[in-house]
């Protein structure tokens, strides 16, 4: 009888250690999902500023300074390109208006360090790295010309996590940050070497 009361106890504290480790584990993670604008610079392709797009990064806090973890956003831009003529070949030549349209998947990891809590907001800086998926397409009047380029991400990140009460799960985040990705594209004499935007992220965190 003593031994079955010492293996349940046993078994007791086994599992009670384990649901502080679940919980603890859960507790550990965090999310940010913003809308986001964003307008390209150094380019002539697609350029024009943009609210279409989407942000989400899912962290561990392995310190209460530092979280890591991995992100995915999509973004489109567009521009739209009166009548001009281009040449086709050295007899040939297309007149036409066209619309540009440049489609951005990035997605990799990120380390990010706050630099302040105090229970109501967490500033913070971050940097991102991995991998940029884009479709570039030109539509003319009856059809569209594209490029799915591949190319390497990097992005530095600066925001904060606004709580509405103190040391809560859920609350409000607030992000500017520069992106450069090295996808090259080369579309009716529009040559892209690079994409590189600024933008703004508002969403929520929890």
């Amino acid at each position: 009888m003593k031994k079955n009361i010492i293996g349940w106890g046993i078994a007791c504290l086994s599992l009670m250690c384990w649901n502080v480790e679940a919980r603890s584990f859960t507790d550990d993670l965090s999310f940010n999902l913003d809308w986001q604008m964003n307008a390209p610079i150094g380019t002539d392709y697609a350029d024009k500023i943009s609210g279409w797009g989407m942000s989400l990064d899912a962290g561990y806090e392995v310190t209460p300074d530092w979280t890591v973890g991995l992100f995915a956003a999509f973004h489109t831009n567009h521009r739209y390109v009166g009548r001009e003529t281009f040449p086709l070949s050295s007899t040939e030549t297309l007149t036409t208006d066209q619309q540009q349209s440049a489609f951005q998947v990035p997605f990799g990891a990120f380390g990010r360090y706050y630099l302040y809590d105090n229970g109501y907001i967490r500033p913070y800086v971050a940097g991102k790295v991995g991998a940029m998926y884009e479709q570039n397409t030109t539509y003319l009047n009856t059809t569209g010309y594209y490029e799915r380029p591949w190319g390497f991400y990097v992005s530095p990140e600066i925001g904060m996590n606004i709580n509405p009460k103190r040391y809560h799960r859920y609350g409000f985040h607030v992000a500017l940050y520069y992106s450069y990705a090295t996808n090259q594209t080369n579309l009716f004499n529009y040559v892209e070497n690079g994409r590189n935007n600024i933008g703004f992220r508002l969403g929520v965190c929890f």
